[in-house]
């Protein structure tokens, strides 16, 4: 062998040995970014991070070596904490990727400095269509649902159902914006009618004088754009006002089983609504389900489901590519299976992650066979029916 073909093949070698020691340098570090104590709390806030602890004790506890670690914090739903945050755990506490993320706003911010850092982020908790779409990311995935599959699920169903007029009544920031742009746009498309919107401030205690608008308009379908206490405020306080007993009727386009169960099915019966996830659909979701209450009291939301089929598949993907190297875990990420949500579920490459969504109905008090018995599933829609097509997006990284 010639002198320079041996140190080429050296170079080689080292370069080789180089990546898989830096995979191995310390403890592979997570972090779970949530609403801890506001509005999103019972839907995400400590049961996400007590979801990604049982993703850790379920893998094994270890990767390359060394204990897995996660840390916490709480966003507060302001978007500049969030990128402080974000900024403080890539850059000086080794953090490899973050988590959950309720608050669109929030989680769009985390997005970019992850792409920045060329660091991951796995969204369960944000909702806004945008982070799959313009302002997706080669290291994002967009977990669970999205603005898009909720307005296809709860929009489409009710107009089909003959509610063809509708009012919205929606969050002020990014979320409610997406949610109900996408609901509108399903509305219209199969002919029904858009006839007003009003905004209201994150976290509002009094919906009075939207609701008395909401009335006024005459809509069908008064579509709750809004979520956590948010939407449960709105419902108890549109119960109070008689709008429903009036006639109209109201949809909760981003309802979790923690709202039914705080509302109690007297009030909520006969909602309906779109989920990704519900812990009674089989095997597998109710060992889950039940190993969670065990920990938490209640029974996970969408987003704890999130969260934990997220951190493990991270895991796995990791252990699969042997390095933290972003392309080549991002490629394990879409290759390997994905837990907890069927069979079909996969990883796209604008970092969508498309699975069944469900359409259901929630059970009267007499239809309730036990504790967090809410759901009867009317329709499962496949994911490839329920997410936006990935060249309608116009992810930016698809094109370049």
């Amino acid at each position: 062998m010639s002198l320079s073909r041996t140190m080429l093949f050296a170079a080689a070698a080292s370069f080789v040995m180089l990546g898989a020691a830096n995979a191995e340098e310390g403890p592979v570090r997570i972090g779970v970014m949530s609403d801890m104590s506001g509005l999103y709390a019972d839907l995400s806030g400590p049961g996400s991070v007590e979801a990604a602890q049982m993703a850790i004790e379920d893998f094994g506890g270890e990767l390359f070596g060394h204990p897995i670690e996660v840390v916490q914090a709480d966003h507060q739903n302001r978007a500049d904490l969030a990128s402080t945050v974000a900024r403080e755990w890539f850059d000086d506490d080794g953090v490899d990727a973050i988590f959950d993320v309720p608050n669109s706003s929030a989680a769009l911010a985390v997005q970019e400095l992850a792409r920045e850092r060329e660091k991951f982020f796995f969204i369960s908790g944000a909702a806004t269509s945008r982070l799959s779409g313009d302002s997706c990311s080669p290291t994002g995935v967009h977990w669970m649902y999205d603005t898009y599959s909720l307005a296809n699920g709860t929009g489409r169903a009710l107009v089909a159902e003959g509610a063809d007029t509708w009012f919205f009544l929606t969050a002020d920031y990014a979320f409610g914006h997406s949610l109900e742009e996408d609901t509108g746009a399903v509305v219209e498309g199969a002919g029904g009618e858009v006839m007003g919107a009003v905004r209201h401030p994150l976290d509002t205690q009094d919906f009075s004088s939207y609701l008395l608008q909401a009335q006024a308009s005459g809509a069908e379908i008064i579509g709750l754009a809004n979520a956590g206490t948010d939407t449960t405020n709105s419902i108890r306080q549109a119960a109070e006002f008689g709008i429903v007993e009036a006639g109209q009727r109201l949809a909760g386009l981003l309802l979790f089983i923690t709202d039914v169960h705080a509302l109690g099915l007297d009030t909520a019966q006969d909602l309906v609504l779109t989920t990704g996830f519900y812990w009674d659909r089989d095997d597998q979701t109710r060992d889950f389900a039940a190993r969670f209450e065990e920990r938490m009291g209640m029974r996970p939301t969408m987003i704890h489901a999130g969260v934990y089929s997220s951190a493990l598949h991270f895991f796995k993907a990791l252990e699969e590519a042997g390095t933290k190297e972003a392309d080549a875990v991002m490629q394990q990420v879409r290759d390997i299976p994905v837990d907890l949500f069927g069979e079909e579920a996969m990883v796209r490459e604008d970092g969508r992650m498309v699975h069944d969504m469900y359409l259901v109905r929630v059970k009267s008090p007499d239809e309730s066979e036990g504790d967090w018995d809410y759901y009867e599933i009317l329709r499962t829609i496949p994911g490839d029916e329920a997410f936006r097509p990935m060249e309608e997006g116009d992810c930016p990284h698809l094109t370049n």
